[in-house]
């Protein structure tokens, strides 16, 4: 993720700016940010769980998305790329360039995104009414944190790294399935304090 080097803007002047550039860019605070590309496990687990929540979401007014759809957060005017969205709600099923209203959001962490994902955009996701869950999914220590919206303000975090299923908008989905295709893992997760 790269700033733009120039005067911040508006979401308007953004949106219009956006509009005409290749790539991929976020809106936070004014500022406008380059989405870089990610690494081979990054694309294989968030293709993975896309395509599971595909097959099981089918026959409900459930709809997943990728990368390339846009988040327009209207509660506090930024714009960002979640990996994953679902979202089953009418309004979006009308949307053509960005989702508002999701009911679920995952992003795969990296190291150089991984504390701007959990902070600052988490921030941001937060404010969604329709919002349900969070799915953070680290592919190098296959963990998967589930934040679930707790009322009538908080959030409840469950590790699901070692289910053997995770539930995700009503769906079952095998935790095997969606880090298929990835080499053994390569880091541990540290001892416990």
């Amino acid at each position: 993720m790269t700033l733009l080097e120039q005067a911040t803007m508006t979401r308007d002047e953004y949106l219009a700016w956006a509009e005409k550039q290749p790539g991929r860019w976020e809106f936070v605070g004014g500022e406008v940010y380059a989405m870089t590309g990610a690494r081979r496990v990054h694309n294989v687990v968030a293709l993975n769980l896309a395509a599971a929540l595909h097959q099981a979401l089918q026959g409900t007014p459930c709809v997943p998305y990728t990368s390339d759809m846009r988040l327009a957060i209207l509660e506090s005017g930024a714009d960002f790329y979640p990996d994953i969205m679902v979202s089953c709600d009418p309004r979006d099923a009308q949307a053509d360039l960005a989702l508002s209203h999701p009911r679920l959001l995952a992003e795969v962490l990296s190291d150089s995104t991984a504390a701007y994902d959990r902070g600052t955009k988490f921030a941001h996701y937060r404010r969604i009414p329709e919002l349900q869950e969070m799915l953070f999914i680290d592919a190098d220590l296959r963990t998967l944190e589930l934040f679930r919206r707790a009322e009538p303000e908080g959030w409840l975090l469950t590790d699901e790294s070692a289910a053997e299923h995770i539930t995700l908008c009503g769906a079952t989905l095998a935790v095997a399935e969606l880090f298929a295709g990835l080499p053994p893992k390569t880091a541990a997760l540290p001892p416990a304090p």
